[in-house]
């Protein structure tokens, strides 16, 4: 497409034009910011629940508690990141968030709060994904726990066929009949719905890959006692993908027309994960 075209799509204006209209939307951002702190004040104020159930972590220094997770601060923010005992690879959507927690994670450790990610998968698979895409900070393996299941960022096939699970706060009905094999579910959203394409990037089926749930959670160490403070699931992460919050200031926003465009940092044209790394 020529810059001819691109531009034919779109209102063309004079600098002075261009000023009125971005002075009505920064009336309309400064809402938002003014709304977005006050919501912020409300998420602080949650009530607080307590911790009781032991749960157990394998991370590089060894097997730990969640309070181990906080390694010396008061605050604990965990990103559920999507990897599966049976994946591959971690997912796509999750691994694009984890790319910015390297540069900011050293700043959050050095103002009270650990930010480490969690996932089901063993703790060496982690750790070989951790090599292959450069990321340093903490990632824990809840492998043989029911971290992920208490905190609605995992189900069991058992749930997934019967539904009644809870996700991002609502109750999910079962899978289909032809969800009892793994073949179900790619009949039930098609080889080119976004799920069918993400199973096959993590090196699984639907079925296999929709048992793993994105999410984030919030957690306080107040005199030996854990505490749970807040979650957010699905779109609540929108604000914590940086790369959403450039596109959504980009001249085409989002231009998703076309459907899953993103990939793990090293699968773009160009490069080449190491061998081991590499799918069948």
């Amino acid at each position: 497409m020529n810059p001819e075209t691109k531009t034919s799509r779109h209102k063309i204006a004079t600098r002075d034009e261009w000023l009125k209209a971005r002075l009505n939307l920064l009336i309309g951002e400064k809402e938002l910011t003014r709304r977005s702190d006050e919501l912020a004040a409300e998420r602080q104020a949650l009530p607080w629940v307590r911790i009781d159930k032991e749960y157990r972590f394998d991370t590089e220094e060894g097997a730990g508690s969640i309070a181990d997770l906080f390694r010396g601060r008061s605050q604990l923010l965990v990103y559920h990141l999507m990897f599966g005992p049976d994946y591959t690879a971690p997912c796509p959507s999750c691994s694009s968030i984890a790319d910015g927690f390297n540069g900011f994670a050293v700043h959050l450790a050095n103002h009270d709060v650990m930010l480490t990610a969690v996932s089901r998968a063993p703790l060496a698979k982690l750790q070989a994904c951790k090599r292959r895409l450069g990321w340093t900070f903490p990632w824990a393996s809840s492998f043989g726990s029911d971290f992920n299941l208490d905190f609605a960022a995992g189900i069991t096939e058992a749930q997934q066929r019967e539904g009644g699970v809870e996700y991002n706060f609502r109750r999910e009905a079962g899978m289909p009949p032809d969800a009892k094999t793994p073949q179900g579910p790619s009949t039930r959203f098609g080889s080119e719905h976004p799920v069918t394409q993400f199973a096959k990037m993590c090196g699984t089926d639907p079925f296999t890959y929709l048992r793993e749930r994105p999410g984030m959670s919030a957690f306080v160490l107040e005199d030996g006692v854990v505490y749970h403070t807040y979650s957010t699931y699905a779109r609540g992460l929108d604000a914590l993908w940086g790369m959403y919050q450039w596109l959504d200031r980009a001249p085409l926003g989002r231009n998703e027309a076309k459907g899953v465009w993103w990939r793990r940092r090293d699968e773009y044209p160009g490069t080449q994960p190491p061998e081991c790394c590499r799918e069948s």
